[in-house]
């Protein structure tokens, strides 16, 4: 009998001391990293919870398997855990792990589309992203909204332009209902060629609204755009030229030369960004037909052909002060 109560006894106490270690495994500190990090995982889409407390375990994130097995059947997250890339804090608690991989707390990675970009260049950006997945072809240049993207490792790269392409859209009809009456402009898809001109003529946000003011006002009056940046799509799809346009390109037939052709090229030179789209639909009021680099980074804008003149050759003197200087330093 003693024995008995004894061996009883000693079950009891075995018990309590193996709750006491599971609670202290869920609740206490974590396993620590080697370099004082996080813990990375990666926990693959359909993945049972077996498999996902061993690759927990198994990467470090947690002491225990069985417990947090366990410990997710208990608190009734066993069916809610889901997939994905995530970092856990150097000993970060299994009570923590289990709430990461519960809500879904997984790494967000990013990509940046800069305004400006063409298509060709933002497919490129993407095929760069090494946790991105799968190929994607080139879309319709305009059609991109340039913004920074979060995505998760091992998301489709199509997935995600096609969120770019979505939020493009969104952004282009509510701009498009808002328009201002009157504008020379027919169609949405116009009004992104535009934007994309604009885009691609002043890196100055400030400048937007007054360079779409004049191309609606030269449009308005049928005057051509004359558009460096247009000529440079026609010539090589709007990479950098690394170089001034010769006159003979001027002067060459191109359906993206403004400089030859009437009214708007046929389709966007690159992919414009919020404040380029919101400008042309909602440009100020303005008189201005002309403007001209100042040597600043922006630019000079004027009324007349006589103020652009003065404009222009004030400019040259710029030039020619820049060229002097260069070479004198090269000497």
């Amino acid at each position: 009998m003693i024995m008995l109560i004894s061996g009883l006894l000693t079950l009891a106490l075995v018990g309590v001391l193996g709750g006491i270690w599971a609670l202290w495994t869920y609740q206490g500190p974590g396993p620590a990293t080697k370099d004082g990090g996080v813990h990375v995982v990666m926990l693959r889409r359909g993945a049972g919870l077996n498999e996902i407390a061993s690759a927990l375990e198994k990467a470090g994130a947690v002491r225990s398997a069985p417990v947090f097995l366990a410990a997710a059947q208990i608190t009734g997250a066993a069916r809610e855990l889901k997939a994905g890339e995530y970092e856990f804090p150097n000993k970060a608690p299994m009570s923590t792990v289990l709430d990461y991989v519960r809500k879904g707390r997984v790494v967000r990675h990013q990509v940046t589309i800069p305004e400006g970009w063409t298509s060709e260049m933002v497919v490129e950006a993407l095929m760069k992203e090494s946790a991105l997945t799968g190929d994607v072809a080139t879309p319709a240049e305009g059609t991109i909204l340039p913004e920074t993207y979060d995505y998760e490792r091992g998301e489709e790269r199509a997935a995600v332009l096609q969120r770019m392409m979505d939020d493009r859209d969104r952004l282009l009809a509510a701009l498009w209902d808002k328009r201002k009456s009157g504008l020379p402009i027919r169609t949405p898809e116009e009004a992104v060629t535009l934007a994309s001109i604009v885009e691609k003529e002043t890196g100055v946000a400030s400048e937007r609204p007054r360079v779409a003011a004049v191309f609606m006002n030269r449009l308005n009056q049928g005057i051509r755009l004359q558009s460096d940046p247009t000529i440079i799509y026609g010539l090589n799809g709007g990479r950098p030229l690394g170089r001034g346009i010769r006159r003979s390109e001027l002067d060459a037939p191109n359906p993206y030369n403004t400089y030859q052709i009437d009214g708007l090229p046929p389709g966007p030179i690159a992919n414009p960004g919020r404040a380029s789209l919101a400008a042309v639909l909602d440009p100020p009021d303005t008189t201005e037909l002309f403007f001209v680099a100042d040597g600043t980074g922006g630019h000079v804008f004027a009324s007349t052909l006589e103020e652009h003149n003065a404009n222009v050759a004030r400019w040259r003197i710029v030039e020619q002060q820049k060229a002097a200087a260069k070479a004198a330093k090269g000497n």
